[in-house]
């Protein structure tokens, strides 16, 4: 018999061998085992509105040029001259305008002048006489404005021009009350799309002088119209608190003034 320490050392050599040879494969993951991500579609914003600063105001639908003016303390006049809009004053719904003048473009110094050559001095025939011209016709000077009180009841609030809350003075009176044209004008404004001031009627004296009526219960009169000092336009109705009463007010210029020392003295 061989060396059996022979043999053992020979079997381990073999084995050895063997797993040196043998044939070994990594794991392969396969694409299609792998789950497929869908894409998340987007949503689909709408463009914002172009935004409007504190000197514009973006005309909805009801406005009045006179009514944007009234609730921005301007002239309705400088809102047209501003944005380019002539009588009869007709604005669209959309439309931005602005509330204040632009900037004016800087000024640059003219360049120097070049020196201009001395001409010879001519002699030229004596102009002939122009015709004098015609003289303009006369132009009507504009109506005195004579105010009557709107409505019957005592003042229970007055004018002050530091408050932004007391532009005009507060009648308190009945509900239901006649409410009256205070001067002869034409209705600009009726409705109530002016925030604080309720059911509302805009008179037009004059190119200079309008009037206001607020928180009506019934208005009688439509824009357009033509109504005459002491005419019926409204029925008095109530303020936020629930008591009875007219706000009126006188703008010229577009600025508030005091009724007060327009309207004349209750005996």
């Amino acid at each position: 018999m061989g060396n059996p320490l022979f043999a053992v050392a020979l079997s381990i050599m073999v084995f050895m061998l063997a797993g040196c040879t043998a044939s070994w494969r990594a794991p392969v993951e396969s694409r299609s085992s792998s789950p497929v991500v869908q894409p998340q579609r987007s949503a689909v914003k709408p463009l914002p509105r172009r935004p409007v600063g504190a000197s514009e105001y973006r005309v909805r639908r009801g406005d009045t040029l006179y009514g944007i003016a009234w609730q921005n303390g301007v002239d309705y006049r400088d809102v047209a001259r501003w944005n380019g809009i002539r009588a009869p004053y007709r604005i669209y719904a959309g439309q931005t305008l602005r509330l204040k003048p632009s900037s004016p473009p800087r000024q640059t110094k003219p360049p120097p002048r070049a020196a201009q050559a001395t001409r010879p001095v001519t002699r030229s025939a004596p102009p002939k006489p122009q015709p004098k011209a015609k003289p303009a016709p006369a132009v009507a000077a504009p109506r005195t404005l004579a105010w009557r009180w709107p409505a019957e009841g005592r003042v229970s609030s007055s004018f002050k021009a530091s408050d932004p809350l007391r532009k005009g003075i507060k009648i308190s009176g009945r509900s239901g009350s006649r409410i009256a044209a205070a001067e002869t004008g034409k209705v600009v404004y009726s409705g109530s799309g002016l925030i604080g001031y309720g059911r509302l009627i805009i008179i037009k004296h004059n190119d200079k002088y309008l009037s206001a009526y607020g928180h009506n219960r019934k208005i009688l009169v439509k824009e357009g119209d033509q109504v005459t000092k002491g005419q019926t336009i409204a029925e008095m109705g109530k303020a936020n608190n629930g008591d009875p009463l007219l706000h009126f007010e006188i703008r010229r210029d577009g600025k508030p003034v005091d009724p007060l020392r327009l309207l004349p003295r209750r005996s």
